[in-house]
């Protein structure tokens, strides 16, 4: 999972990197491996900085500054196909045709027949094992086709069809041509959300594109608009916005994790408030907690893993009238355990990044609440220091189904062996985590949790739940494939020797 911005500033002699870079700090909870920004400055120069680390540590002060022109494309990455490699850190970038620059979250399902298409008839060059590269230059490969010294937007729009019928899988795509504008668009299913929005001023009107609704609101752009799926849509200050369907929508089908997990809860996606969903969460867990636990619930307090099953929780405690405590602390400054790459990485961040109050725990029956249960890592951890710290009872509640199947979209957790649910009970599920009882919540309740605030969203990607993938590419063989090729070494092998990265880096000092 990623973070993407695009941006297009009225006025030509404005600088769009400043308000990249805050908004890329505002996407930081969906990746931590790597930041980047590519600026279009004048006479269609570009200016990148891009590297491994926080948003914070990646730009200073000089960086930004270098990072001339008014519009520009941002990127906060946490890996999913390919290494945790500098030279994947995105935007990535290409001189022909026309100076290409691309962001991307989400994965390609038809990745090792895209590869073979650009090495043998479309006879360009991908330096990394990145998808995200391979969708560039796609993308290229189309737009060079009309052999003009300069594009419009029908050639564009154009281009982005045969791209379309080439690529599969889930993306979000937001991109810039080197002194014409900025382009975004998005699957043809809408897996990976996306939401554009404008801000009137004394020049004219800016554009920004974003993963998320909370970049905008903060950043004062009103008027959001979630880009459709199979849509297109391109932003120049000559011509203004532009929006097409590029390709037949399909199911619509928004990934059912980024409500349950991944969206900051301040977001809107596709219509529906992350918050005011996760709060149904809650109410639905409450009630499959009565159920299984039975109507004498002896529950003595509800207890919350930080920060992202505070809502779901609260309403859990408010449903069952039991007592709500903060009972871990977060460590702020530590990443979320889930992106982090490499499982021993996860296992060693989990008790630096929380710490239990002693005085919430010792005595008491507590209900923990978590807004999904994965690997088992991190939910392992804080069952031993709920008992640790005294607990007689300590029951698991998830706000999401058992996870017992990949994640092919762009979520980093695609081997079935990972998924502690896999092929296990929910009974063997708590035995495994050390738990008196683990309760997950039901599949049904969790769309309805989500549907009931936007009823125009008739499907979901669940398939991490129910191994059905919206897709239809995806199949028995593709999953053994993916699992031979991944262990939980390779990125960390991988990331060792260093891949050139082609892209006009700069070092500052």
């Amino acid at each position: 999972m990623c973070g993407i911005l695009a941006s297009i500033l009225a006025d030509p002699n404005s600088a769009a990197s400043a308000e990249l870079y805050e908004g890329l700090g505002i996407l930081q909870h969906r990746g931590q491996d790597a930041a980047g920004i590519i600026t279009c400055g004048q006479k269609g120069r570009l200016h990148q900085c891009k590297a491994n680390g926080m948003v914070r540590d990646v730009f200073g002060k000089q960086q930004l500054m270098a990072l001339a022109g008014a519009m520009g494309v941002g990127h906060v990455r946490y890996p999913t196909a390919g290494t945790s490699s500098t030279s994947e850190a995105q935007p990535f970038y290409v001189n022909s045709p026309y100076g290409i620059v691309l962001a991307h979250n989400g994965n390609l399902t038809n990745t090792k027949e895209l590869r073979s298409f650009v090495d043998h008839e479309a006879h360009r060059h991908v330096n990394t094992e990145s998808d995200s590269e391979l969708l560039l230059n796609i993308f290229a490969h189309h737009l060079q086709q009309t052999g003009k010294f300069r594009v419009n937007e029908d050639d564009i729009f154009k281009a982005l069809e045969g791209v379309y019928k080439q690529c599969k899988g889930g993306y979000a795509v937001t991109g810039m041509i080197a002194g014409f504008g900025i382009f975004a668009f998005r699957d043809p299913h809408g897996i990976r959300p996306l939401i554009y929005g404008e801000r009137k001023g004394h020049y004219g009107t800016d554009y920004m594109v974003s993963s998320e609704s909370v970049v905008l609101d903060a950043l004062g752009f009103t008027n959001f608009v979630d880009v459709k799926p199979g849509e297109a849509l391109i932003i120049t200050n000559h011509g203004g916005l532009l929006k097409r369907q590029c390709a037949e929508p399909r199911e619509f089908t928004p990934c059912i994790f980024e409500y349950v997990y991944f969206a900051r809860t301040d977001s809107i996606m596709d219509g529906v408030s992350v918050y005011k969903s996760r709060l149904a969460m809650g109410e639905a867990l409450a009630d499959r907690v009565t159920k299984q636990l039975g109507g004498n619930v002896d529950i003595d307090v509800v207890i919350p893993v930080p920060d992202t099953s505070r809502s779901a929780a609260l309403q859990v405690s408010y449903r069952l009238n039991k007592l709500y405590r903060e009972g871990f602390i977060k460590n702020r400054y530590i990443g979320r355990t889930f992106i982090m790459p490499g499982q021993s990485l996860r296992e060693k961040s989990v008790r630096r990044k929380l710490n239990p109050m002693a005085m919430e725990f010792a005595g008491k029956n507590v209900l923990i609440v978590d807004d999904s249960i994965v690997r088992g890592t991190t939910s392992r951890e804080i069952v031993n220091m709920a008992r640790e710290a005294g607990a007689k009872k300590v029951y698991f509640a998830s706000c999401a189904p058992p996870i017992r199947y990949p994640n092919v979209y762009g979520i980093d957790m695609p081997t079935r062996t990972e998924l502690i649910a896999y092929n296990k009970t929910e009974q063997e599920v708590a035995e495994e985590l050390g738990a008196d009882e683990v309760i997950f919540q039901d599949l049904n309740d969790l769309v309805h949790s989500i549907q009931k605030f936007n009823p125009a969203l008739k499907g979901f990607d669940v398939s991490v739940f129910n191994g059905e993938y919206v897709t239809g590419d995806v199949d028995e063989k593709y999953l053994n494939d993916l699992e031979a090729s991944r262990n939980g070494t390779l990125k960390k092998m991988a990331s060792t020797g260093e891949v050139i990265g082609l892209h006009n880096a700069h070092t500052f000092k």
